[in-house]
C-alpha cells in the first residue's frame, strides 16, 4: 500500500483517504453531533497521519481531520505535540 508523507504532495493522501469514500456530513456534524463514526473511519485510513499534518499546518478549525476533532486539534497545538 502506497503511504504519503506532507514533504510530497501535501494534498496526495487525499488520493486514496477513506473519507473520499463518504459523505462529509461524518466529518463535519452539526455542532454537538457524534464524531465517532469519522473517527472510526479515519484510524482505519492509511492516510491518517498526513492528514492530520495538513490539519494543524494549515490551522484547519472545523471537522474531523486525521482522527481529531476541532477541540483535539487545539489541545495539541497548545501542548506542542504531534499525534501519530
Amino acid at each position: 500500500m502506497p503511504t504519503h508523507t506532507i514533504t510530497e504532495d501535501p494534498l496526495a493522501w487525499q488520493e486514496t483517504a477513506l473519507c473520499a469514500q463518504a459523505g462529509p456530513e461524518f466529518f463535519f456534524p452539526a455542532p454537538g453531533s457524534s464524531t465517532r463514526e469519522a473517527k472510526i473511519l479515519c484510524g482505519a485510513c492509511e492516510g491518517r497521519v498526513a492528514c492530520l499534518e495538513y490539519a494543524l499546518t494549515h490551522d484547519e478549525r472545523f471537522g474531523v481531520w486525521g482522527g481529531l476533532s476541532e477541540k483535539e486539534r487545539e489541545q495539541l497545538r497548545r501542548s506542542g505535540g504531534s499525534r501519530r
